[in-house]
């Protein structure tokens, strides 16, 4: 399963790179309001950091704009990902980007016949919205495993790309559930490789090797 980092925040980028971890990036536009910055800008500058797809978001809501606004995204980094909103005129600007062999991530999902809409006209990814789902007090996970269900049964080749993602929980889940991409925020990310028994077996070992009296092994 692929780790996708849920940001726009470049110094969160800079470090989950560095551990060598990140597959990816999604944004969205509220995300990239908070950085205060220029969004083509900050879409560039995450191209230089992470190599692998970069979801940028369209924000017009038909799909004459959709399409203009894809141009232009799709201009700054053959890593872009172009991010559209599971509405008709986002399937009809999905379907027209998809023909051209431009890579597509329909976002805000929330039941698996949104997800077939979106395999069926071709969509790179699809977002399924799992903390939200739960937060209505729903299983948001069964949706993960009701879309590959229908993914499996016809062969399509959307990747389902779980987001929305609150807890380590989710992460562990949606790799248990077949999910080809988890997107999580650097906080939960954080949070993947946190054990107290990895930190206290640590503790020991070092404390073992002092006692040895050796300094280095190099």
């Amino acid at each position: 399963m692929d780790i996708f980092l849920d940001s726009a925040d470049l110094k969160e980028l800079e470090q989950v790179a560095d551990w060598g971890i990140c597959d990816g990036v999604t944004t969205n536009p509220s995300l990239i309001a908070k950085q205060g910055q220029d969004f083509k800008e900050i879409v560039g500058q995450i191209a230089q950091k992470i190599d692998g797809p970069i979801s940028a978001e369209v924000v017009s809501e038909d799909a004459t704009g959709m399409l203009k606004e894809a141009e232009v995204l799709a201009e700054l980094h053959p890593n872009i990902v172009i991010k559209l909103p599971l509405t008709p005129d986002g399937l009809k600007c999905c379907k027209i980007l998809s023909g051209r062999g431009i890579r597509t991530n329909v976002t805000l999902c929330f039941q698996p016949l949104q997800a077939l809409l979106a395999a069926k006209v071709g969509a790179t990814f699809i977002s399924p919205f799992i903390g939200r789902i739960d937060d209505l007090s729903t299983d948001g996970m069964q949706l993960i495993r009701d879309i590959r269900q229908i993914y499996t049964n016809y062969g399509f080749k959307t990747r389902i790309l779980a987001a929305s993602i609150r807890h380590p929980k989710h992460v562990l889940e949606a790799a248990l559930a077949g999910a080809d991409v988890v997107t999580a925020p650097f906080a939960v990310i954080k949070r993947l490789y946190n054990h107290p028994l990895t930190d206290q077996g640590l503790e020991k070992f070092l404390a073992d090797w002092k006692q040895s009296g050796q300094s280095s092994i190099v």
